[in-house]
């Protein structure tokens, strides 16, 4: 079972392992209605209780059917947190008061919701973010005193634009930011600020531990932005792996997951071949089984962790691979994500 951790100052618990929802839009390969549903509750089966998507997710249909699945299975609201966001859609960017206010009515109706627990504003690095600052926050304020939402976050992936939106707004204000690729095996630069986010109060969910696919046994897709010798050394750590009978995709959730300053890893939770490669489950049934079996073996690795059975070793080795490309994290800009 998933562990629960605090999220920042806001009181909820979040499960150790997020679910992803963005292959529920369909943007890793197309997923049935009767595959989100069976995925969803096997989530929640196994502790998972953080559902994040967006609006931008497959062009609203990852929120679509996130809503369905959730519905059809029937749990209790106030016992899951679900997490959308704002500012980015399929046809471009747009932070304004306006554009965030209409969005987060179409979100709810796409979700079949009164609320969603946290609101965030999509990849701000995109947008301006004295706008964020002076509008867009302000913005999700109004909605969140009128109740359609509990908690404000931010996302993106340079580090820099979380302490220049934290030190311009008043204390409380931004109570999450999610940030992605930067904390793995191979980037632990999002360590560095957690100290300065805990003094805020502000809770750290943290996405992508495969570092979009740099990180697999099958490697990156073509427009991955990393670098020629960092996509190499991730390639060599994989097959070092895969030639000891170990998983680096396995191997870099758990080495997320360690850190418990970190609230959440966010995890796509589609089956893809990668899970028949690894063989911690049994047979599934033919239809769900592509679907449930990776929601089964992110929160296989993290139960494994809990019971002490990190290969620190495999680990060590790993790390040593990929030492001359630590940190080498790619500029911003990323439009495929």
């Amino acid at each position: 079972m998933a562990e629960l951790r605090s999220l920042g100052n806001t009181g909820l618990k979040l499960s150790s392992v997020g679910f992803g929802a963005s292959p529920l839009g369909s943007v890793f390969g197309p997923v049935s209605d009767e595959e989100a549903i069976a995925t969803v509750r096997e989530a929640f089966r196994l502790g998972i209780n953080f559902f994040d998507t967006s609006p931008y997710y497959g062009g609203t249909l990852s929120e679509k059917v996130l809503g369905k699945a959730l519905k059809a299975v029937g749990v209790p609201r106030n016992e899951y947190i679900v997490s959308t966001k704002c500012g980015r859609y399929k046809e471009g960017f747009d932070f304004s008061a306006e554009r965030v206010t209409k969005s987060i009515d179409e979100s709810l109706e796409r979700l079949q919701m009164d609320y969603v627990d946290i609101l965030q504003c999509h990849d701000i690095e995109f947008g301006s973010l004295d706008q964020i600052v002076n509008e867009t926050i302000p913005a999700l304020q109004k909605l969140k005193e009128a109740g359609k939402i509990r908690f404000i976050g931010i996302t993106g992936l340079p580090l820099g634009i979380f302490s220049y939106v934290l030190d311009r707004v008043p204390p409380g204000t931004v109570d999450v930011i999610l940030s992605y690729c930067h904390y793995s095996i191979n980037d632990t630069t999002l360590e560095d600020l957690i100290p300065y986010l805990k003094s805020k109060g502000v809770g750290v969910i943290s996405a992508s531990p495969l570092a979009m696919g740099l990180l697999t046994e099958s490697g990156p897709p073509e427009w991955h932005p990393a670098s020629p010798k960092l996509k190499a050394a991730c390639q060599t750590a994989a097959a070092f792996c895969k030639k000891k009978g170990k998983d680096i995709s396995k191997l870099a959730l758990q080495y997320s997951l360690c850190n418990k300053d970190i609230s959440t890893i966010l995890v796509g939770m589609k089956s893809v071949e990668q899970c028949w490669q690894i063989n911690l489950i049994g047979p599934l049934p033919s239809i769900p089984a592509r679907a449930l079996c990776l929601v089964r073996l992110n929160v296989a690795a993290d139960t494994e962790l809990a019971k002490g059975e990190k290969d620190e070793q495999t680990l060590a080795e790993v790390e040593e691979i990929l030492k001359p490309v630590k940190n080498q994290t790619w500029p911003s800009g990323i439009q495929q994500v």
